[in-house]
Parts: structure tokens; sequence; C-alpha cells
């Protein structure tokens, strides 16, 4: 039986590796470590089909060493035996030890001193944190790596790459897939190579040529195929962003019912990226200074949901959305910095002040820079009147506080305290 796409389409060697470029970029660290022929035992960490094994497979590719995987919660001892006689006898195996965060005491003390002399160059691979289920005596003997997801860049590539494959892809199946269905497949299994490219291969599999010889995938065959409808329909993609901007839209008017309604069509397309930085947009430019702890909160849930992904993900998205949702709004910030730009746009910007440019050199004393400058901390209540804006803007005013949120009426009401002891 042949084996399915996204297997056969695993990297033979670190330049087929898609995605992460942090660690087998050129000068990055694992590709620095395969070409000085100093590979050490590693633990990479990341969601499922985010190319893990496909690093592992690919460093193995790179080197030429015996490539062997295992799975620490169902293989056993004996299986590690057998690797460990392999690498006595060539000198050295990698091996993929799938889910090493199960890895139990037995297999760990049998592991450990093969570890040490290096036949064996672990590379574990986990979805859970590393820092908090693994045994510190494997993690002292090994580097940890984060594995990201996949961008929609990078899975368009690979599916790209799949079609036109002859040997181990779908190069010999005449493939004619349309814009929007292409784009579903990069988008729907939300950085899972592997969902994406079996789903692809269902897809051709599935699908009768017609009389030209032609498989046509439309983006129905491939919502099928992939199991999550599309966001839209829409043929120019506008509606994806017209739902993000509706998203928004509700955040901003407090209205949590429309809110939770277009995240569930966000998490029902997989498009977790675009919710989790659409949140963090919301959190600073709708709710601000009214209610800073919502920004703290909602930076937190969205780290959980990145670390969770879907399905679990979903849960402190909703969170975040009723908080964002019912907190008390303030863009103030937001329209000050505007403000500011405009006018640096503008060329309206003006010369330092003296007494504030730095004096921290020989010879500033004879321009001038820095004298005068009055320390605030020597001052009763860190504050004293001195000139802080260029004279063109000394009496300029950005920021408008708003009074929504009692954060940021305590803002405004020293604010007008500093402004009202101005000369």
């Amino acid at each position: 039986m042949q084996q399915p796409l996204a297997y056969r389409m695993r990297p033979r060697n670190l330049e087929e590796v898609v995605g992460q470029q942090h660690l087998v970029g050129p000068g990055k660290i694992i590709r620095r470590m395969v070409e000085a022929k100093m590979l050490s035992s590693i633990i990479l960490y990341g969601r499922p089909g985010t190319g893990k094994t496909s690093i592992a497979s690919a460093i193995a590719g790179s080197t030429q060493y015996a490539f062997r995987k295992l799975n620490a919660a169902t293989d056993t001892k004996k299986d590690l035996q057998i690797v460990a006689e392999e690498a006595k006898m060539s000198g050295t195996v990698i091996l993929l030890l799938d889910e090493v965060h199960r890895l139990d005491k037995i297999k760990q003390d049998f592991l450990l001193p093969h570890l040490e002399s290096g036949r064996i160059i672990l590379i574990g691979a986990t979805t859970e944190n590393p820092y908090i289920t693994i045994n510190p005596a494997i993690r002292s003997r090994t580097q940890i790596f984060e594995v990201h997801p996949l961008s929609e860049a990078d899975i368009q590539t690979a599916i790209q790459t799949a079609l036109n494959d002859k040997e181990r892809g779908l190069g010999n199946y005449n493939v004619k897939i349309a814009d929007q269905a292409f784009l579903h497949l990069s988008r729907a299994t939300n950085g899972d190579l592997r969902s994406s490219l079996n789903g692809l291969e269902l897809a051709v599999k599935s699908t009768p040529a017609n009389d030209d010889n032609e498989i046509q995938l439309n983006l129905t065959v491939i919502e099928e195929c992939v199991q999550r409808k599309a966001l839209t329909h829409d043929k120019n993609g506008d509606a994806h962003y017209d739902v993000i901007s509706a998203f928004q839209k509700s955040i901003r008017g407090s209205d949590p019912d429309a809110a939770l309604h277009y995240l569930a069509r966000l998490v029902e397309a997989g498009d977790l990226a675009s919710i989790c930085r659409r949140l963090m947009v919301i959190a600073y430019e709708d709710i601000g200074l009214a209610n800073p702890a919502a920004a703290s909160r909602t930076v937190s849930a969205v780290t959980a949901a990145e670390k969770l992904g879907f399905p679990e993900a979903r849960i402190p998205l909703a969170n975040s959305v009723v908080d964002l949702c019912l907190s008390p709004k303030s863009n103030s910030t937001h329209t000050a910095i505007d403000a500011a730009l405009e006018d640096i746009r503008k060329g309206n910007a003006g010369e330092v002040p003296d007494h504030l440019r730095d004096n921290h050199y020989q010879g500033a004393e004879k321009l001038e820079r820095g004298i005068g400058y009055l320390y605030p901390h020597d001052f009763p209540d860190a504050w004293v009147d001195q000139q802080y804006l260029p004279d063109k803007l000394k009496d300029t005013h950005y920021y408008q506080p708003q009074r929504t949120g009692k954060y940021e009426q305590a803002l405004a009401n020293r604010y007008d305290q500093l402004t009202a002891r101005k000369k």
C-alpha cells in the first residue's frame, strides 16, 4: 500500500524543509550543527503537523546517519535496545522519539548513557511544554527548540511542490485547482501541513478526470476533503476580511453576541492567526487606557490559544472576546500617536531643546548641550515645569484623555493637574 502524500513528501535534506527558517535557514542553529558535523540531542516542541518529524528526517538525510523512529509511549525498552545495538555497529544513529514527554523511567535510564556517549542522537518530538513535562535528566542533555506553526505561504509552497513532484508527489496527475480552493487548502488546517497534503491527495484521487483528462478541484471538493468549511465562497476573498472587520467593530460596539458569532465563523475557518492578531489590535486600539488589565489578559489568552491550537483555543479566545466587548473603551492613545505622526510626516518637528540634548561626551558643555536641565526627581512630586517639546510645538497637546474607565480617569486627572501647573 502506498504511503500517504505527507509521508512521501517529507524533506530529504535541510534545503527541502518548509518553514522553520529560524532553525534550519542559512546560519541558523540546526543548519550550523549539521554543517559543522557537531550534532547533539535536541527536543522539538510544537503543534502537530508543523514539521518536527520533517526536520528530524532532513537532519538524517543531510548527515547520512541511520534514522530510526520510535514512540516513547508505545514502543518498548527492547525497541530502544535494537536501536542501541545498531548504533554500536554503525557508530551513530539518529533516533526520532515521538511523544518524548511520555518516556518512562526505565526507558529513560536505558537511553541516558547512549546519549552521553553520542552513539544515539536523540531528536525528541512533543506537543507539550518540555520545560514542564520532560524529565530534567533528559532535558539537561538536550537543546530545546520551538517549532512554529507554518504560515499560509509556507503551506502554499509545499502544496505546489507536491503537485509538481512526479516522483513522490502528484505530478503525474493533471490537476487544476481553483484559486479559492488552493487558498482554503492553505488556510483551513491552521498551519498543519500534514492535514493539508493528505486532504489534497484525497481530493485528487477521489475526483474523476473530465473529458480533457483534467482533475478539477473546486472549493466544495477541498472543503469536503479537509472537513472544514471555507469562511466564504466569495471568489475575490473580500468576505474573509469583511468578517474580520465585523468582528472588530462588534467588539468596539460592545456587542458580545455579535462578536462571538464572528469569532465562531473565524474559528470554523481555522483562522487562528487572524483572530489572535485582531484581538491584540483591538485590546490596544479600542480598549486602550480605559482598561489596561484587559489588554494584559488578551495577551495571555492569545498565548494560550497559540499553544493549545484548535479546538481548545476557542475557549481562551471566547473569554477574551467577552472581556473586551464589555470593557470600557478608549482610543485616546491611538488618536494621540496618529496626531504626532501627522506632524512628523508634515515636517513639523523642530530642534530638540538644548537642555534635553545628550551631554555624555567630551565637548558637550562647550556646545551648551544639556545645560539647564532640571532633574524631576530632585523636586516635590517628581515634577518640575520645564519645556520638553521643540519650540515650534511647545503648546501642542496630542493626548486628549477620555474618561470611560477608572484607570484613564485617574490619568486624566493627573494630566489636567500637571497641565494647570505649567506657566
